[in-house]
């Protein structure tokens, strides 16, 4: 019996960030990209000839975003949204979008993502399609400092703190700043391990020693709990 097959399109302007999509696409056996497009009008002209049964689309392009694209679409193929802006995200989920994934995408993300399609489409748990290569759960990240690549056990992390565009990470023995968004780096490390408490704040649920009402007791650390996030760290840790 030939396995199901879902019609994909990326629509996009950035060349880069449609590589990375496809290459990413290429581990899902059940996955065909149909297409690519740059700018909604293609898109449109596409979906005209071809079924789709999903969309990555990104937000701002140029003529109409995407945002703009999906609100007058008639009939809505599943739409995972693709894009370098936080902004838009409480607007794309109330045109019940799959997903919203921020750039740089990695393939753990992307296999979440996906993963959330196949419930859409109403695939059972059992049917559900990982990766061909499934993506090994990490041990370790790298984080860039003055041009040197340092190599940090995801076992001796504690917490990341947000400043702007960079990042204080903390370790067992030592501090690392560089320069990331938190998103970047949460896109990097295993849900089960890390929790993010606050839109500055990541932790690693293993090296929490106190809860307080309102934040989180690392060691000597104290961390506020965000109030946006204040349900999700209630389920996860009490």
């Amino acid at each position: 019996m030939d396995e199901l097959k879902y019609n994909c399109l990326i629509v996009d302007d950035e060349p880069i960030a449609i590589r990375v999509i496809k290459n990413h696409l290429a581990e899902f056996k059940n996955l065909h990209l149909a297409g690519e497009c740059s700018n909604a009008i293609e898109a449109i002209e596409m979906l005209s000839k071809t079924k789709i049964d999903l969309i990555f689309l990104d937000i701002q392009m140029p003529q109409i975003t995407g945002v703009e694209f999906l609100k007058n679409l008639n009939q809505q193929p599943k739409v995972i949204f693709t894009t370098a802006y936080r902004d838009y995200a409480i607007e794309a989920f109330e045109l019940d979008v799959v997903d919203y994934l921020l750039k740089p995408i990695s393939l753990v993300r992307f296999s979440k993502a996906i993963n959330r399609f196949y419930q859409r489409m109403n695939d059972s748990p059992q049917r559900m399609i990982q990766p061909e290569t499934s993506p090994a759960i990490p041990d370790h990240i790298f984080l860039k400092v003055d041009k040197k690549l340092h190599r940090v056990l995801l076992s001796d992390m504690l917490f990341a703190e947000s400043f702007g565009d960079y990042l204080h990470v903390y370790t067992e023995k030592e501090k690392f700043t560089v320069k990331e968004r938190i998103s970047h780096l949460e896109d990097q490390l295993p849900r089960p391990q890390f929790l993010r408490v606050h839109r500055g704040y990541l932790v690693a649920l293993s090296k929490i020693t106190a809860l307080l009402p309102g934040l989180i007791e690392i060691g000597k650390h104290k961390i506020p709990i965000g109030r946006n996030y204040k349900a999700e760290v209630d389920r996860v840790i009490k």
